[in-house]
């Protein structure tokens, strides 16, 4: 068989750790039906973690929190624009060693799924590809373009090549199992004409001849050539179809929630539809489904993408950005990957029936000849439906699958929660005395050069597009100067200037004057900025500062959306009805790349402009500001975050490194929230059950306890628009209240996550009402006093467990109400 059909693999356990992996051959199925390891048929579930986006210290927990999710891989993107960020100079250090990641993946006995690309997409700056590539002489990106081919095989290879030297691909004995050559480029080929389908052949064939012994894998190409497996991506894959009946039925990309965008809500996608749209999945034939993401963590520094994707990457994952268990997503789908494990050798040995009952009603049995397993879906989206199968009634509530190993006992169904709820606080920090411990400094950017002189070091007779500094800093100083007499046709008493952008942010001064601001919202390319202006008779100075949030990340040919300051820049003198207008896009204009403050890292702690700060006459909602204070890190282990309310729009260091953009002046829309409880039932989109309307779109930033000493920690933040330090503080998140629930005759579990349960308000068995945080009695209630008895189990103890059930509660009266046990603990 050729390197497309066998790879080596490790022994697969997905729950007991493995000390010393043993590795065997690997083929991947050619009747469609899943991948056979080590002569085994498996089902394969995997969570996408980006390395980048976390740092070394929190792999680790990470990825045994995934392992003890029940998932058997994790998938991950390679970034080429942080490896390679200037051409031929490569990094592979800290959060950017991608080795180290990938060995740690292996340790915990787990699989990897290594998504090259090296266009990825992921809300990264520039889809993950380097700038510079925009300024190579006639290079085209994502198509069929020997520069582009050329410098892409470059970095695959040497991709290839480091992976190969430490024997990580299964074919020698390593755990990735499966690589990804380009990415979602279905979605996009058709505006590369004949071009896009002579590239995606080229992508197929320059990944074979890497000969890396693992199957390669395309997301979004149904026309993806053999022997690539064309893979699905989105909310619901369960009715997609590879292009090829021998190739396994593979999902690389389940979302578990949305992005968030400056200006954006907060997206939620519940679990219950999560774990629906998995279940949906692996009763229509699925083999491997990932989800995306399974823990999304930080954009740190300037790597979001977009424009306009926020610092934080959270994406509502069952591992939230701080690293905390997402509770109930992560462990509602937990179960779910246990029970789905307990049928795997029927899922991928039986024979497939499938029964339309009718009404969105459908029946599957996987049977083999010693045993069956079934689902039963309801896709109704508000009926619940009664089901006779086989002699049995079941109860399958709308938009819901019931999964019976046996198929007779359900044990499991998507809609029914049988896990706890984390509702998450944040909790001041216990070190110091915050905000008002924090002694502030500061130093203003200097801008005396740009603003008021106009001094770059390059000249053009031309506007540029901003990529053209190869994304080096997010700001570039656009310069020029215009004469004029009173007796120009220009001249009034009514002149303005007129500004073409491109979606980012300008300042804009005149004559060393600040004149106004602008940006544009997410999705918008383009924008108008226009004020009043006074000139004066003679040499007049126009500097333009553009300062960019991130590079556009995805679209047909994403990478010629224009960025900066394309113009036309205007002069407008109105007199009357009349306007006369002065073009000055062809002007000479002077450009200066960068800030002098982060040039001269004056966030370091190394940097020799460190004690050129003062701490009198501290301004505040000043443009253009450094700011710098010392902190106590927060007691304890608990992830820490930084609240920046009251600053503008900048970046933040940590003992010299970049915790991100910040923005908490930019408020989320207005509209769109609902007060009422999230309804799972229906497809869900990034618009539904969203919240945080009105409030700055992101307050908290994540500081990784690696990023902090037990000593004195140094704070500075960049103040771009103007803020006020004086509110900014550092805080702990943890779990503050965790619900419990579950259905009759199930166990009720609840942990605080390393902290004791120090009370219970709450703890009723019957059918209690309301939700995490209001909970009351129903109707019915046991008879044995439920509040007792769950102290007694769970006060002082880290985790409990107790049955729901009458035996332990006492008989009820609901008599045609399924019955639930429903506590609230206090952490």
């Amino acid at each position: 068989m050729g390197s497309s059909n066998y790879v080596g693999f490790a022994l697969f356990l997905s729950v007991i750790a493995l000390i010393s992996p043993l590795f065997y051959a690997v083929e991947v199925s050619h009747d469609g039906r899943a991948i056979t390891i080590d002569g085994e048929r498996r089902i394969l579930l995997s969570g996408s973690i980006h390395y980048p986006r976390s740092t070394p210290e929190m792999w680790p927990d990470l990825i045994k929190k995934a392992k003890e999710g029940g998932l058997d891989a994790i998938e991950t993107y390679v970034f080429w624009n942080a490896h390679e960020p200037v051409r031929r100079r490569y990094d592979f250090s800290g959060n950017n060693d991608l080795i180290r990641f990938l060995k740690t993946i292996q340790s915990e006995g787990l699989y990897a799924v290594l998504r090259i690309g090296p266009y990825v997409c992921a809300e990264w700056n520039y889809g993950g590809l380097p700038v510079w590539l925009h300024n190579m002489p006639g290079i085209e990106i994502r198509t069929a373009n020997d520069v582009f081919m050329n410098e892409m095989q470059n970095f695959t290879t040497l991709i290839v090549d480091m992976v190969k030297q430490e024997k990580l691909f299964a074919s020698q004995g390593g755990n990735i199992i499966l690589a990804q050559i380009e990415n979602e480029y279905g979605n996009v080929m058709a505006s590369y004409e004949a071009a896009g389908k002579a590239y995606i052949d080229w992508c197929a064939n320059m990944a074979e001849s890497l000969d890396v012994g693992v199957p390669w894998i395309m997301c979004q190409q149904d026309d993806a050539p053999q022997p690539m497996i064309n893979t699905c991506n989105g909310f619901y894959c369960d009715s997609f179809t590879p292009n090829n009946p021998n190739s396994p039925k593979m999902w690389t990309e389940n979302w578990t929630g949305w992005f968030k965008n400056w200006g954006g809500k907060d997206p939620h996608r519940t679990a219950e539809d999560v774990a629906y749209a998995v279940a949906r999945f692996f009763q229509r034939g699925g083999t491997f489904q990932n989800y995306y993401m399974y823990h999304g963590g930080t954009n740190f520094g300037r790597t979001a993408g977009g424009p306009y994707i926020t610092t934080s990457y959270d994406y509502d994952a069952p591992i939230d950005e701080y690293g905390n268990l997402n509770q109930p997503k992560w462990g509602h789908l937990k179960q779910l990957h246990g029970v789905l494990k307990s049928m795997e050798r029927t899922l991928t040995h039986g024979n497939i029936t499938s029964i339309d009952q009718g009404n969105g009603v459908s029946v599957t049995i996987y049977a083999t000849n010693e045993t069956s397993s079934c689902f039963i879906g309801n896709t109704n989206t508000t009926g619940d439906a009664t089901v006779t199968f086989q002699g049995s009634e079941y109860n399958v509530p709308a938009w819901s699958v019931s999964v019976l190993p046996d198929c007779k006992n359900e044990a499991y169904n998507t809609a029914k929660l049988n896990t706890q709820t984390n509702v998450m606080v944040k909790r001041e920090n216990q070190a110091e005395s915050e905000p008002v411990a924090l002694r502030w400094t500061w130093r203003p950017e200097t801008t005396n050069d740009t603003v008021q002189l106009g001094k770059g070091h390059v000249a053009a007779s031309h506007l540029v597009d901003q990529k053209v500094i190869n994304d080096i800093s997010d700001y570039l100083w656009y310069m020029t100067s215009v004469n004029i007499k009173e007796n120009d046709p220009l001249w009034s008493d009514d002149m303005s200037i007129r500004v073409n952008g491109t979606g980012h942010v300008l300042h804009a001064y005149v004559n060393g004057e600040y004149i106004g601001s602008h940006w544009a919202t997410y999705g918008i390319f383009n924008y108008v900025f226009e004020k009043k202006v006074k000139l004066h008779p003679g040499k007049n100075q126009i500097t333009l500062l553009s300062a960019t949030v991130g590079f556009q990340n995805y679209g047909p040919k994403f990478d010629m959306i224009e960025s900066g300051l394309p113009g036309p820049v205007e002069l407008i003198g109105r007199k009357g009805d009349e306007s006369v207008i002065k073009d000055l896009s062809s002007h000479k204009w002077t450009y200066e790349v960068g800030l002098h403050g982060l040039e001269n890292k004056v966030y370091s702690l190394d940097s020799r402009y460190a004690s050129k700060w003062q701490a009198e006459r501290l301004p505040i909602n000043r443009m253009m500001t450094w700011y710098k204070t010392t902190f106590k890190a927060p007691l304890g282990t608990d992830p820490v975050a930084l609240d920046l309310q009251g600053m503008g729009k900048g970046e933040a260091w940590v003992n010299g490194q970049s915790i991100g953009r910040y923005w908490p002046s930019y408020l989320a829309e207005e509209d769109g929230c609902s007060t009422e409880p999230c309804d799972y039932r229906g497809e869900y989109g990034s618009s539904k059950c969203v919240s945080n309307c009105g409030q700055p779109t992101q307050r908290w930033y994540h500081v990784p306890r690696s990023f902090m000493t037990n000593d004195v920690n140094t704070l500075v933040v960049f103040e771009e628009l103007g803020g006020n330090p004086s509110l900014v503080n550092f805080q702990t998140v943890a779990a503050g209240t965790v619900c419990g629930n579950a259905y009759e005759n199930k166990d009720m579990e609840l942990s605080c996550q390393g902290r004791p349960i120090s009370a219970i308000s709450f703890a009723s068995f019957g059918d209690p009402q309301g939700t995490c945080g209001s909970f009351y009695k129903g109707s019915c209630e046991g008879g044995n006093g439920a509040l007792d008895i769950v102290r007694k189990a769970c006060v002082g103890k880290e985790n409990c467990s107790i049955q729901a059930s009458e035996d332990v509660f006492g008989s009820t009266n609901c008599s045609s109400t399924a019955k639930r046990l429903v506590v609230e603990a206090i952490c």
